[in-house]
């Protein structure tokens, strides 16, 4: 069978319009709010969702009690809360992925594949030192969350 492998840019319109291109948003909320208000939110670029997932940063955060509809816990196309109890083991877990990290160890992953009508292989190219700035970025929001009393929502 012929592949044909597409590495995805982030620049490149007809690649962020691909279901396989995913981002997300992480909001603090207040779970005890009478009506829905994200108070600030951290927006998750293509690269890092795809980071977030390949480095298992997202499977060690299910050790976590969150919840969701479904009932996967964090998972990819799910929304789920976390209480702010669960924050500082949070910032632990981060921490820990963080520290498994080679930030000088780039590479390619493959995110997906489709067999018809062709076969079609997608990539990405991960930078791990831009994986750490994000992850440094998602352990100050936390801090700032647990510090307001909030709890997290993470629409993957």
């Amino acid at each position: 069978m012929n592949v044909q492998y597409i590495l995805l840019d982030d620049s490149n319109p007809q690649h962020r319009e691909l279901s396989i291109y995913r981002t997300g948003t992480i909001n603090r909320v207040r779970l005890e709010d009478t009506a829905y208000k994200a108070y600030s939110s951290l927006e998750i670029g293509a690269h890092d969702y795809a980071a977030f997932f390949h480095y298992a940063a997202a499977e060690a955060l299910n050790a976590l009690p969150f919840f969701s509809e479904s009932g996967n816990g964090l998972d990819s196309w799910d929304e789920s809360f976390l209480h702010n109890s669960s924050l500082n083991e949070m910032k632990r877990i981060i921490g820990e992925c963080r520290a498994e990290i080679n930030p000088e160890k780039n590479e390619t992953i493959l995110l997906g594949w489709q067999d018809q009508p062709i076969g079609v292989a997608y990539m990405r190219n991960i930078d791990a030192a831009k994986f750490i700035a994000f992850l440094d970025t998602l352990m100050q929001f936390v801090e700032e969350t647990e510090a307001e009393e909030c709890d997290l929502e993470f629409i993957l």
